[in-house]
């Protein structure tokens, strides 16, 4: 499909990004910070028309560096060739990755509402079932994206502030790590590719003098690691992940997301993601980094 593009003797390999997900979820916002990031962007293409466009964005000479490409199902009855089209890119020697943005049904009704504007896949519906329609439609695609971003919870500026950060340290990088912590009161990160559930150990939420602090604090986590639990289950993730991380590596997989979670998000699940995040620092050179979600919202 595509030929290795030859500069003074450096052989590149095309970056192709494409830009996907929910109407309402921020598709524009990302188009434009990827823009901005230097990206030459084409909205609305349809998935037929992708091969052509890429073999001419990288002829000998092209100024085209890198293409970033949105599509999504206002492409219509062209979007089902979508998946092909990235099997095919994936399978030839272009730099492709996925980016798929993706919010609660009740925040895109919510953004809906307020532009009131009209959801492509609603037909006469109404928005709440063009939602559904649309996440039916996407959640194959949506597997198969190297990197999802719930937008839920963010704003414009900071759905902008995440992408620059993302993106601007994708460059040379292998595989990027983000290990949070949440509470599952508040809901599971919807961009998670690994989730783990630490609700079985012992909450120190129910310890009074552990309550005031979090899973940050030297008591909570002698008492979380002090649990007969917690070693055989520690050692049996750290064993998981010292395969599945190398294999994502050799997949070229970009971004990671592990998820570990608790009641509230502030003891057990924080520890144990701070313990997490320091084996995977020892153990490979990637870049690794720690979000706890909820900590502090309890």
């Amino acid at each position: 499909m595509l030929s290795d593009r030859v500069d003074e003797g450096t052989v590149e390999r095309p970056e192709i990004m494409i830009i996907t997900g929910l109407s309402g979820a921020g598709r524009s916002t990302a188009s434009n910070v990827v823009e901005d990031l230097g990206w030459f962007v084409i909205d609305n293409l349809p998935p037929t028309l992708i091969s052509r466009v890429t073999e001419l964005a990288f002829v000998p000479g092209s100024s085209v560096g890198r293409l970033a490409l949105v599509v999504d199902v206002r492409g219509r009855e062209f979007f089902s060739a979508l998946l092909d089209t990235i099997h095919e890119l994936r399978a030839s020697e272009a730099d492709l990755r996925v980016l798929f943005l993706d919010a609660d049904d009740d925040v895109l009704v919510r953004r809906f509402e307020e532009t009131r504007r009209r959801h492509p896949a609603a037909d006469d519906a109404g928005v709440l079932a063009g939602i559904r329609n649309e996440r039916d439609q996407l959640s194959e695609l949506r597997g198969m994206a190297d990197l999802i971003i719930d937008t839920s919870d963010l704003n414009v500026h900071e759905l902008r502030e995440r992408l620059v950060a993302v993106l601007q340290g994708d460059e040379g990088a292998q595989l990027r790590v983000e290990v949070v912590s949440f509470g599952f009161k508040r809901g599971t990160p919807r961009d998670a590719d690994l989730l783990f559930d630490v609700r079985f150990l012992p909450n120190p939420h129910w310890v009074e003098e552990l309550r005031p602090f979090t899973g940050r604090d030297a008591p909570v986590r002698d008492y979380v690691f002090g649990q007969p639990e917690s070693g055989p289950f520690l050692e049996a993730l750290k064993r998981l992940l010292d395969v599945v991380v190398p294999g994502y590596v050799q997949e070229g997989k970009r971004y990671l997301t592990i998820a570990i979670g608790c009641t509230g998000g502030k003891h057990r699940s924080v520890a144990i993601s701070e313990e997490v995040a320091q084996h995977l620092q020892a153990t490979t050179e990637l870049s690794i980094n720690v979000q706890h979600r909820d900590l502090g919202e309890e």
